[in-house]
């Protein structure tokens, strides 16, 4: 039996979702009208497969959300799902904000790491003490909750379940974060608090519009212990061309445990997304949600949106593909993915 840390990979059992729900406090503040819709589509995905944790800093329209969700939820059969939480946010982002979940003698252990919005881009105390908030409140039961003095997004690192993470150096090295580690170092830690014992480099790959230094939850990502798909552009006049084909010899590069290539399938090229002053946003197929049942996909109105439905649906035969439209997300250089975080099976119990 192992006695150490294990991370899951996403695709295990899971007890919950958290999402942390835009406020007027937030940068959202000027199209609230336009993202609540998207995080209420991801909120009923959800609910349909499992438990749904709800943070946000307005009680008021906290209130309204649960008995909103909580309705919608039992018309469907499905009640006492949902689990609204008061507690003050700067963003929304749970993926990196949340708790990251191993399991220690088979029981689960909730790691919090230090935020630091992505190196400091953005105020971050808030959804840094979120954690606390949520374990003090109750949402994970008697489970333990251990602080880990080291920045770590949930986006920035993608588990396999078997003791290999796949990352970027470009954001896990980046010195804005732990400016004192060298890959070594990060390598020991990440080892100690998550139990992995190899990670996967990618020292290639971007996307333009990208806030998080490369998180690879945009880029590339597990889907079974020896299958990884990744974002792919065959247009060479799109300045991503070189870096994702370099990216795409590194994954190729890759062996696994066996020596084995990974099986490695390429996402579509969505049409570029622009914001209001003609910017490049990072619209990604990688960053979709597993969950049980289920894997919901951000999609973003352009002509690629059908062709990732049909490849996610090759790839996870098992599940059922949700497609979600997400480009309201895409202006605050965000999608579906980074606004989760699973909880794993044995957490959240209501």
């Amino acid at each position: 039996m192992i006695s150490g840390p294990v991370l899951p990979a996403e695709w295990a059992p899971q007890s919950a979702v958290l999402l942390t729900w835009p406020h007027p406090g937030t940068d959202w503040a000027g199209i609230i009208d336009e993202v609540e819709p998207v995080f209420l589509a991801i909120a009923r995905s959800i609910l349909r497969f499992e438990h749904l944790v709800i943070s946000c800093e307005h009680v008021i329209r906290l209130q309204d959300l649960e008995r909103e969700l909580n309705t919608w939820a039992a018309q469907q059969g499905l009640k006492g799902r949902v689990h609204a939480v008061p507690a003050p946010a700067n963003d929304t982002w749970a993926r990196d904000h949340g708790p990251i979940t191993v399991f220690v003698d088979e029981e689960p252990k909730l790691l919090d790491f230090r935020f630091n919005a992505w190196g400091g881009k953005f105020p971050w105390e808030k959804d840094d003490a979120l954690n606390r908030h949520l374990a003090n409140y109750g949402v994970f039961g008697t489970n333990p909750m251990q602080s880990v003095d080291f920045v770590l997004e949930g986006g920035s690192i993608e588990s396999d379940g078997e003791g290999t993470l796949l990352a970027t150096s470009e954001c896990l090295l980046t010195p804005t974060r732990n400016a004192s580690m060298d890959r070594g170092a990060i390598e020991q830690l990440l080892s100690e608090t998550l139990g992995t014992d190899r990670v996967l480099w990618l020292n290639h790959g971007y996307l333009a519009g990208d806030d998080t230094d490369s998180h690879i939850d945009t880029l590339a990502r597990f889907c079974a212990p020896g299958h990884i798909c990744y974002v792919a552009c065959p247009d060479v006049a799109d300045e991503h061309y070189s870096a994702l084909a370099a990216m795409e010899e590194d994954l190729k590069d890759f062996r696994q445990r066996d020596g084995s290539p990974y099986k490695l399938t390429a996402l579509p090229w969505p049409d570029a997304v622009l914001d209001n002053d003609g910017e490049r946003l990072p619209a990604t197929y990688a960053n979709f949600l597993i969950i049980n049942g289920a894997v919901l996909l951000p999609i973003y109105d352009v002509s690629q949106d059908e062709d990732a439905i049909r490849i996610l649906a090759e790839i996870f035969p098992t599940r059922e593909i949700i497609p979600i439209k997400c480009r309201p997300l895409l202006k605050q250089r965000g999608s579906l993915h980074c606004a989760t975080m699973q909880i794993p099976q044995g957490v959240v119990t209501l």
